[in-house]
């Protein structure tokens, strides 16, 4: 039998056979990342404030750590950062609640003067249609949004829903982000005695993987901080309404990598386009491009540096995967985590760097002749038993 099969074997072309070997080992990695996927799904309400748990760790902890080193305890040093933390937000908010209540009149004013503006171009301009076309369009707009009216009604109360579990998952969120401040080290310590042998290889990719999600969001925090201010400043010359709200919208949307930024800025575009008219509008778009390219070829390069070195094709691909699995936060926190397995990885294979051989010890010097002492009881110290 075992000659039949060595002759079988020698049959197929070694070409067919690394397919074939290759084939079963693709199969059970796709059955392991499927059913992963499935458990990822199933615990979305625990997995995405972990992941994102995790970015506002690697966000925080330099501040934490500067201050343990000052010689804080960690439960205060923990408790500043976080309450620091809420301290920005809640300005932030405050702020942006502030201006958006002041501006917002304002803005349905000009949108209103924009319509009218856009109602009498398209009445006397190359277009001549008439006012009875005008209002039929009018009223068929309003007809579509009428029979929609049960579907946004329903959305609104799928919607009451979603806001308590999206409330439930911040407080995990806030959770976790605390004791990850407070007893990272102790964690990861404990999280490694589970893999006996192999835990000098888990802390190297744990260690590198730290490294990469640190460099990451550091470094988009600084790229989309420059996108706020820059957009910021932009829609303020040009007097739009909202421009705080905007800026504050292109900054967030800045973390999710390429689509991000084409959304809100699509946003605050509209925005300019009802609030100041079409030659404004085409003014920012004009410089949202440019500035896009900036950030493409200048910002993430030297910031982010080698932190994730995707193609964007590459980019993509992870962002929708990661919208499919979970929606906006899942599209947010899916490049960091392809950047920290691909950066991982290597560290799992590679071997341990051998230790250099020891240096030859060197001889101990020559003894002297012993100390005299008195022998003792019985002992013989004739020459002949001495040596």
């Amino acid at each position: 039998m075992i000659a039949e099969r060595e002759t079988a074997e020698r049959n197929v072309p070694p070409v067919l056979s690394a397919l074939a070997a290759w084939s079963w080992r693709l199969i059970v990695i796709g059955v392991v990342i499927y059913f992963s996927a499935q458990i990822i799904i199933r615990l979305s309400f625990v997995a995405l404030p972990v992941a994102i748990a995790l970015l506002l760790t690697a966000l925080l902890f330099p501040l934490t750590n500067r201050l343990r080193r000052a010689g804080l305890r960690p439960i205060w040093a923990t408790w500043i950062t976080i309450l620091f933390a809420f301290a920005i937000i809640g300005g932030l908010g405050f702020i942006i609640g502030t201006r958006a209540n002041d501006e917002f009149p304002g803005l349905v004013e000009q949108i209103q003067k924009t319509a009218r503006d856009v109602q009498g171009w398209l009445l006397t301009g190359p277009l001549h249609l008439k006012e009875a076309q005008l209002t039929d369009m009018v009223a068929e707009i309003a007809k579509q949004i009428n029979t929609q009216r049960s579907v946004i009604t329903s959305t609104l109360l799928s919607t009451a829903a979603v806001f308590v579990e999206v409330l439930a998952s911040l407080v995990l969120l806030m959770f976790i982000t605390f004791f990850l401040l407070k007893d990272g080290d102790r964690i990861w310590s404990w999280f490694l005695r589970g893999f006996g042998s192999a835990a000098p290889r888990v802390d190297r990719a744990g260690r590198a993987a730290w490294h990469t999600l640190s460099q990451y969001i550091h470094g988009t925090v600084i790229v989309a901080a420059i996108h706020g201010v820059i957009i910021g400043i932009v829609l303020f010359g040009m007097g739009v309404p909202l421009w705080a709200p905007l800026a504050v919208l292109i900054f967030l949307a800045s973390f999710i990598p390429i689509v991000g930024i084409f959304f809100a800025g699509g946003l605050a575009a509209l925005v300019t386009l009802g609030a100041k008219g079409a030659v404004f509008a085409l003014v920012f778009v004009g410089i949202l491009l440019v500035e896009q390219q900036l950030e493409n070829h200048v910002l993430q390069p030297l910031i982010v540096g080698r932190a994730v070195k995707f193609h964007p094709l590459a980019i993509i691909l992870v962002l929708a995967i990661g919208g499919i699995v979970g929606g906006i936060a899942g599209a947010a926190i899916a490049v960091p985590i392809a950047a920290v397995v691909y950066r991982a990885l290597p560290e799992l294979r590679r071997n341990p760097p051998e230790l250099p051989p020891a240096t030859p010890h060197e001889p101990p010097p020559e003894a002297g002749p012993p100390p005299d002492r008195v022998p003792d009881a019985g002992e013989d110290m004739s020459p002949q038993h001495s040596g």
